[in-house]
This record gives C-alpha cells, structure tokens and sequence, in this order.
C-alpha cells in the first residue's frame, strides 16, 4: 500500500476517515456541502489539522446545514473569524456561506447538490475543475479533485491493494460505473 492507505489505519483522526467515509458515495446534502467546505479548509494546511477541526467546524456551521449556512450574516463572519476552533480565513469562511447559498440554487436547477453532480457525471478532473470553479468559490484543482475523490466520483482514493478499496468495489462509487461504461480518466 502506498499513500494515504499506508499512513491511515490505526491513527486516531486519519482512520476512521479513511475506513468509514474516504471514498465512500453519498448523496446526502450535508455530508457533500461539509466534504467540499472541509477541503476549501484544508487548502494551505494539513488534512490532519481539518480533521481535528471537524467538529469545531460541524457546530460554527450549523451541522453544515445548507440553508442554516445560507442565513448567515456579515455579523456571523466576524464572529467565526474570533472562533479559534476553526480555521479563521475570512474568505473560506465566506466561501462558505456563498456555496450554501449556490447549493440552494442547484435545488431549483437540478434538483440539488448531488443531482446537479450526477447530471454533469462522468468528467475528467480538468473538467470538473472548470465546472467547479464557474459555480462555486474557492475550488481549485486540488480542492475538486480532493472532494470528488472523497465521495467517489474520481479514482485513486484508496490504492488497489487497500482492503477499503475492495469494500467499496461493490458499493456503486460513480467513478467505477463510469470506467465500467468505457470513460477513461
């Protein structure tokens, strides 16, 4: 094993991520708007600091309740910039009242978050880049690539040889069905 696979298992924040929910597809909201806030958070610092930050992170931003966020106001900015449990960067911060309020959007368009990430399913990471940055903010290509691997959109979360990899072989992760069908990455 190789990378994130050798490093992960036993430890007490790394483990439990990538055993439980690294790669793993999901559909619901909450988890898809934390998943990608936390890797706008993890952008210039560690993974490992995010993680310790979670919950910190999970109660500043109401559970990562999409609307809860959305209501927030230029007075809750500046009180998460006191917040010493997060990350206190105003523009991630920001980042993420602007993507609830985005996610909001694709309710209408698409019918939400997951769907709208169905509807533009398979791309190749330079294409979701693009995709991602025109509809949210702060979503570079390590960010997306990040994110869309957490929840199985794109390959290489867990090395072949990790036994969480053979776990989720049979679990429906998008990016399988898509190579399944003849996409190459």
């Amino acid at each position: 094993m190789s990378g994130y696979c050798a490093i992960a298992p036993g430890h007490p924040f790394h483990g439990p991520y990538h055993d439980r929910e690294h790669g793993h597809p999901t559909t619901d909201e909450a988890v898809l708007f934390e998943r990608l806030m936390l890797e706008v958070n993890q952008a210039g610092l560690s993974w490992l600091v995010v993680l310790r930050k979670r919950a910190a992170f999970n109660a500043a931003f109401h559970g990562f309740n999409v609307d809860a966020v959305a209501a927030m106001t230029p007075e809750d900015v500046e009180r998460l910039m006191q917040d010493a449990g997060i990350v206190r960067n105003r523009l991630k911060i920001e980042a993420a009242l602007h993507n609830a309020r985005v996610i909001q959007g694709l309710r209408a368009s698409h019918g939400g978050f997951a769907q709208w990430l169905a509807a533009h399913h398979p791309l190749t990471k330079a294409d979701w880049v693009k995709l991602f940055r025109r509809t949210f903010r702060f979503t570079g290509g390590e960010i997306v690539g990040e994110f869309l691997m957490s929840i199985g959109y794109l390959p290489l979360a867990h090395a072949p040889d990790c036994p969480v990899d053979q776990e989720l072989a049979g679990l429906g992760q998008p990016w399988r069905e898509a190579v399944a069908a003849g996409f190459v990455y």
